[in-house]
């Protein structure tokens, strides 16, 4: 089985709590058995697979794979076309250099429910949405490699793994994945 769920802001990757005051998957009547195929940190939102199927997880995560996964970065202030290729050719976060990716400016700008509680809002600063697609997950990368060249990011939404996009699924909402939906992500 291998499942399309619309995390929400808030909630963990995972089914018990660490002693977050973070809510966990368990509220959202998941089939049993299933686990998360990668995380979303409780900070982002968006399109997380879940499967009961050993080997899914090595299969879609390892770089070596080569799975895009893409996510709209709500950014402060405009990136400059430098700054967009600096991210494009990797950045260094934590001593680690990330691998090349794509990036650059969503155009025509996104329009998402709010989320809830509403990002900071900043009258003298402006925000802008980014769109970056990574074949590599590090823990926080994104906003890590935002930060890097000096927008940090206030709201993240990762919207497509493979060819798979979230498309309208409503946050905290899921469904069971068939055949076509698998070659989208495993080819």
């Amino acid at each position: 089985m291998l499942i399309a769920f619309h995390k929400p802001y808030g909630v963990l990757s995972q089914f018990t709590t660490d002693g977050s005051p973070n809510r966990t998957l368990a509220e959202f009547r998941l089939p049993p058995r299933v686990y998360a195929l990668g995380r979303l940190d409780a900070d982002s939102e968006g399109l997380l697979l879940l499967s009961d199927e050993a080997g899914l997880n090595n299969r879609l995560l390892d770089p070596e794979h080569g799975h895009p996964r893409t996510y709209w970065a709500q950014v402060e202030r405009i990136p400059t076309p430098e700054s967009l290729r600096q991210l494009e050719r990797g950045v260094e976060i934590q001593g680690y250099r990330t691998r090349p990716c794509r990036a650059g400016i969503l155009d025509p700008q996104p329009t998402l429910p709010p989320r809830d509680p509403p990002i900071r809002f900043r009258k003298q600063v402006p925000d802008t949405w980014i769109e970056l697609t990574l074949h590599e997950g590090k823990n926080r990368q994104v906003r890590r490699m935002t930060a890097a060249i000096g927008h940090p990011t206030l709201r993240l939404v990762r919207t497509r793994i493979g060819a798979l996009a979230l498309g309208d699924l409503a946050a905290g909402t899921w469904h069971e994945l068939g055949g076509a939906d698998r070659r989208l992500i495993f080819g």
